[in-house]
């Protein structure tokens, strides 16, 4: 019971102190992906959380699947979305800055699954500089995406922009 605690606890990547902060030379104006983090809605489940290895395609999801450029290649595929999310800072406090999702399908039993590469780089790149796109995700999706941000930390929520939370479906 207490080791199930401790692996739901991993969070999002936080704030860290800007490392070009003051010296204005090499990196300045460089996008850092310290702030960024990969959050999964498993559709089927119901459920939402933070993979680290997505950012280098080794999650728990993708790990041991051959990735195939067209969904129907894989019709009978379980629906996540990969959700790309940055934070940052403002007066108020930390915030979510950049959301964006993209699809994905897995099918276990053949070792199968759809994804496009390029949208998951791209949707990344999105994401760290600010955007919010969200619009494309199922509403029952949204719903459990809004739940995990709101529940992860409510003042991050509370600080966000009006975009996010129309997106997401907040009324």
């Amino acid at each position: 019971m207490e080791q199930d605690k401790k692996k739901k606890k991993i969070g999002f990547n936080i704030i860290k102190s800007d490392p070009t902060d003051g010296h204005g030379g090499y990196g300045v104006g460089a996008l850092s992906l310290d702030n960024i983090s990969p959050v999964f809605v498993d559709v089927t489940e119901g459920e939402a959380f933070v993979d680290i290895g997505a950012m280098h395609a080794r999650s728990v999801v993708e790990k041991g699947i051959k990735f195939l450029p067209n969904k129907e290649d894989v019709p009978d595929g379980k629906p996540f979305w990969l959700v790309w999310v940055t934070v940052d800072r403002k007066p108020e406090g930390p915030y979510y800055a950049g959301v964006t999702a993209c699809e994905m399908t897995v099918d276990r039993s053949i070792r199968r699954g759809y994804k496009s590469l390029p949208e998951h780089v791209n949707k990344m790149d999105k994401s760290l500089k600010r955007h919010i796109m969200v619009d494309h995700m199922d509403d029952a999706s949204k719903g459990i995406l809004m739940d995990f941000l709101k529940n992860h930390n409510a003042d991050m929520w509370k600080n966000s922009n009006q975009e996010l939370k129309a997106g997401l479906g907040e009324a």
